[in-house]
């Protein structure tokens, strides 16, 4: 039986992108930029920021989780990597709009009394992530780009008609002439390395 396998015998070992990123690994900041950043962006504007705004507030966010990256750990309990950018975000999203609060001119009639109420108001940033299934979607596809290179083509393409497709597992198997685990354990193992890729999985951490 010939099982679909990763190019590289220590891909399974590789350090999280988490782990590389604490150890000031250059790459790896820019691994998660590239994947968190558009999503922050997201929630910028979702929380009213104009871009000028927005893009201080993605400096600010990446600025705090550099320093606050080690004390963060992975784990059902604790919540996912992202909730986490979020509680961070959230309050940085808060401090531009008091930053904003303090430049807006009190003259200016009802107009310039509305725009301060916008800023001011607190209470439209919401305690839960703001994210959309389309922003779930995107953030998604960056992590899978990310990733994909470390696989052989089969092994991805039976991830992609398994989890993409949703394409029966017993149907995956007979199209790739391989059992049902097969299937199985790479769906598996695909999953886990994305975990991984979003920060919601170390390597060493056992699968719920």
């Amino acid at each position: 039986m010939n099982y679909p396998s990763l190019k590289n015998s220590d891909s399974k070992t590789r350090p999280s992108l988490l782990s590389r990123a604490r150890l000031r690994d250059e790459a790896a900041w820019q691994e998660l930029v590239a994947l968190y950043g558009p999503l922050i962006a997201y929630w910028c504007r979702r929380c009213g920021l104009s871009s000028h705004a927005t893009a201080d507030c993605i400096q600010d966010v990446f600025t705090t989780v550099s320093r606050s990256l080690h004390s963060f750990r992975p784990h059902r309990d604790t919540g996912s990597f992202r909730g986490w950018l979020w509680t961070i975000a959230g309050s940085r999203i808060k401090d531009s709009k008091r930053r904003d609060g303090r430049h807006v001119s009190p003259q200016g009639g009802s107009k310039a009394h509305h725009e301060l109420e916008q800023i001011a108001d607190f209470d439209s940033i919401p305690t839960e992530e703001p994210s959309s299934s389309v922003a779930i979607h995107e953030l998604l596809g960056r992590a899978m780009d990310q990733v994909r290179c470390e696989f052989e083509p089969k092994t991805w393409e039976i991830f992609l008609r398994t989890v993409v497709d949703q394409i029966p597992t017993a149907g995956v198997a007979m199209q790739f002439s391989i059992t049902p685990a097969a299937v199985r354990q790479v769906r598996c193992r695909v999953l886990r390395r994305l975990r991984e890729q979003l920060g919601d999985l170390e390597p060493s951490e056992p699968e719920a």
